[in-house]
């Protein structure tokens, strides 16, 4: 019996996945920056944050646990920060 062969991914794969990944950290940061800028209400920062995991979600459809260890702390400590929040 041959051992469980994984296929390597083509370079379109590869390609596809940088492209979804830099969109990705492309909506991040602009939901970071926007929010950062302190000119929105509490409710419109919390559906930018929403907006921006949805596409996250749209990208990388079984990753919502990554999403959350990874991005959702940033999102957390900026609203804490602004809206002082506990």
């Amino acid at each position: 019996m041959l051992p469980n062969l994984q296929r390597l991914p083509t370079q379109a794969e590869i390609d596809e996945e940088s492209r979804r990944t830099r969109r990705l950290r492309i909506v991040v940061n602009l939901t970071l920056d926007l929010i950062g800028q302190g000119q929105l209400s509490y409710d419109e920062a919390a559906e930018l944050v929403a907006a921006a995991r949805r596409v996250a979600l749209q990208l990388f459809p079984d990753k919502g646990e990554t999403y959350d260890l990874i991005y959702a702390p940033k999102f957390q400590r900026l609203m804490r920060q602004l809206y002082r929040i506990q």
